[in-house]
């Protein structure tokens, strides 16, 4: 079975790298080389398949969502509805999901402090709030403040050596969180219930069903159970992937360099590099941050952060539909590209737009950064470059191969220890060019980059 994109689950997201996105496709096609995704693992009788059980629980589902709805609208402005949310919609969603009725936990304590959780299974704090409470907001209790639904969850994983998953949910949205070492970006997997429950959104339930059912937190140790098995098989093919893309930016300068010295515009360039005017080193650090403004606008579009959130909609759908670096990733995957070069002029427009006074017309802010400017760029500033080695440039950025297997580049998640690694496996290559015959390699070769600039990157760990 083929893997069906995240992308087409509206109501399912995921943060972070807790379980990413192609993981969770897998998950959902049920890929047999996974591991855990047969109906034994779930605990199922023999002759009886996931997806019969999937649509009995949704079945039964939809009417104890229904009746809850019906009971919400009544609720006050000021009444959570925590105790409605519970028993009319959570409670019975957990017994479809096999966990049996939900115990009342005792409060954990910590070095001193209290966490109220509201509920738990074995290991697995759960915990539940009303369907008025924001999950991400500190609740006022008396005038104090206390933690967020989501931060309490967090805090207590983070910092108690008994518990490594956990769920919160307030009957609108449910999230599943682990032990999380990262202190700037939250990790989880959320499941928006009302979109899906409104929307009938069958598959999404299915998927729902397949990670947070009871079986995959069982084990004697918390380590040992089945989502953290999926964990660490992601992280193992993080690493796989994070060293595809170490290759992939490499590939993407080689077809950059390859690709400028090709075109017929660019005279000026192959005279500059004939002569000595240009230095072959010069040349690789400016089409190492053309690669790098790429990385920047893969990862800000991805994460919904690069256009203007109050431009107009409609020069917001300008740039999506028209110029935005998604489109070319998506045509990098299915066509070869031809000797023209508009594609270029298109992803120059956006550039240079950033790196100036920003475009209203295109929903884009002003950056104002180096990486953006003129003086990074200078000697590719009024360069062509046709749409078959730029394509060929962003597909080696697009998608890692490993062996049979290909891989989207999950950019949305990709962290700044991702980046930093790969810049720094870069400063160990020198470039290899002939501006005649249009060839540009990089090689690795004695003395380097980062021994004269002493630049070095810094684990997040080790900080």
């Amino acid at each position: 079975m083929s893997a069906r994109p995240l992308s087409a689950y509206t109501s399912v997201r995921t943060e972070g790298a807790l379980l990413p996105a192609d993981i969770l496709a897998r998950i959902a096609a049920g890929d047999a080389t996974f591991g855990g995704l047969d109906p034994a693992s779930y605990h199922l009788d023999p002759s009886e398949k996931i997806g019969e059980a999937t649509n009995r629980a949704w079945n039964r589902l939809q009417a104890r969502w229904a009746s809850f709805q019906t009971e919400r609208a009544k609720l006050a402005p000021t009444d959570t509805g925590t105790s409605l949310t519970r028993e009319r919609w959570l409670l019975p969603l957990f017994e479809e999901l096999k966990f049996g009725r939900l115990q009342l936990a005792a409060k954990v304590e910590i070095d001193g402090k209290s966490y109220a959780v509201s509920h738990s299974w074995q290991h697995v704090p759960i915990h539940l709030v009303g369907c008025q409470v924001d999950l991400d907001k500190r609740i006022v209790i008396a005038g104090a403040q206390r933690s967020s639904p989501h931060s309490l969850v967090q805090e207590l994983l983070n910092r108690s050596p008994n518990h490594l998953w956990g769920m919160v949910s307030n009957g609108l949205r449910l999230r599943l969180l682990r032990d999380n070492v990262s202190l700037t970006r939250q990790a989880y997997v959320e499941f928006d219930l009302e979109a899906m429950m409104a929307g009938e959104a069958y598959p999404d339930f299915v998927l729902l069903w397949l990670i947070l059912h009871q079986s995959r937190f069982e084990g004697e140790r918390p380590e040992l159970c089945q989502l953290e098995k999926w964990s660490q098989a992601a992280r193992t093919e993080g690493v796989r992937v994070l060293d595809g893309l170490r290759d992939g930016v490499q590939k993407a300068i080689e077809h950059l360099g390859q690709g400028f010295l090709a075109h017929p515009a660019n005279s000026a360039l192959r005279e500059k590099l004939r002569t000595g005017a240009l230095d072959k080193q010069d040349y690789y650090r400016q089409l190492l941050r053309l690669v790098y403004r790429l990385l920047f606008l893969f990862v800000a579009e991805d994460r919904d952060l690069l256009l203007v959130p109050t431009a107009d909609p409609v020069a917001q759908k300008r740039y999506r539909e028209h110029y935005a670096t998604t489109r070319l990733r998506r045509l990098a995957t299915t066509r070869a590209g031809s000797r023209h070069h508009d594609l270029y002029c298109g992803l120059k427009l956006v550039m240079d737009k950033l790196s100036g006074d920003g475009c209203p017309e295109l929903a884009l802010p002003a950056l104002g950064s180096f990486l953006f400017s003129p003086k990074a760029l200078p000697d590719l500033e009024g360069c062509e470059i046709s749409n078959l080695h730029l394509l060929e440039a962003i597909r080696s950025l697009a998608v890692t191969q490993t062996g049979q297997s290909r891989r989207v580049v999950d950019y949305k998640n990709l962290g700044a220890e991702e980046l930093g690694s790969v810049y720094e496996s870069l400063l160990e290559l020198h470039p290899d060019l002939n501006a005649e015959a249009a060839t540009f390699e990089l090689k690795v070769a004695a003395g380097s980059e980062r021994k004269k600039t002493g630049s070095y990157y810094t684990p997040t760990s080790l900080i």
